[in-house]
């Protein structure tokens, strides 16, 4: 547990030494961040959706003959396991032949990394992006586009409503709400020009969007700040005696070596220009 006290606090301050400038401390963190990352969502990737999705269609668990060739072939390899068990992957899927046809473009987006076989990666890359953009597209338009166009259907003046409240429906929100919808398209609408009453409109529109991303950026600023805490928070509790002092010392030996590094940058001669 204090060796992993000690890993933390030098990978959060050495992150947080990026403040200073870019360093050898930031540069290591960044490495080991993105490092351990990649590994561990290519690992849940797999597990979670090639191996029962992919391999679970391909392989299902059915009755196999052990004296079978496609038996001895994949016993000879050693993938039986875990990966491909005995029986087959039970997952609940039936065999479909037709995921041949993914897989088929798995192995030529992975080609991508040789330089003659490049080419057939550009197959997969291609039908994985166009078929992420039809469904990416009819998601959006379901979720966002007709769920704003529901948002903004509805009774503007209803007697059951207060005609004000802070948190709620009321007559005074259903009046900004259709003000803000009317006014925000409105300036979308590029082939008029902005000038005269409509662009006074257009600028009402304006102050609505700015508003949305203003809060938006103040709720996205608020989470950053909260893990910020958390790690403040941490780095004060591997400061105690139980840890041995964890963040001090690092952070001693961090500002000891960074201030030897920038006395060494300044103390160097400066070459002349190559002419």
């Amino acid at each position: 547990m204090i060796i992993g006290a000690w890993i933390s606090v030098f990978l959060t301050l050495a992150i947080l030494s990026y403040l200073y400038k870019d360093n050898l401390f930031y540069k290591v963190a960044e490495h080991v961040f993105v490092g351990i990352s990649t590994g561990y969502w290519t690992s849940m990737f797999f597990w979670t959706q090639i191996q029962p999705n992919l391999f679970g269609r391909l392989w299902p668990a059915t009755e196999y003959d052990a004296s079978s060739l496609w038996y001895k072939f994949y016993n000879v390899f050693g993938v039986f396991s875990s990966v491909f068990p005995e029986g087959g992957i039970a997952k609940g899927h039936d065999m479909h032949l037709i995921y041949l046809v993914p897989f088929a473009l798995g192995i030529m987006m992975l080609l991508s990394v040789s330089s003659k076989l490049s080419w057939m990666a550009r197959w997969g890359i291609a039908y994985t992006v166009g078929m992420a953009a039809g469904l990416r597209a009819y998601g959006f338009l379901n979720s966002n586009v007709i769920g704003q166009i529901k948002g903004s259907a509805f009774q503007l003046v209803n007697s059951n409503l207060p005609y004000f409240a802070l948190v709620g429906e009321s007559i005074f929100n259903n009046f900004v709400i259709l003000i803000g919808t009317i006014t925000g398209l409105m300036y979308f609408y590029f082939s008029r020009e902005h000038t005269g009453n409509f662009g006074r409109l257009t600028k009402v529109g304006i102050y609505f969007l700015m508003i949305s991303f203003g809060a938006s950026f103040g709720f996205a600023v608020m989470g950053r700040i909260s893990l910020l805490i958390g790690r403040f928070v941490d780095l004060i509790h591997y400061s105690s005696s139980t840890y041995n002092h964890a963040t001090l010392w690092i952070l001693l030996i961090m500002v000891v070596l960074l201030g030897y590094s920038a006395f060494m940058d300044k103390s160097a001669p400066i070459e002349p220009p190559a002419k």
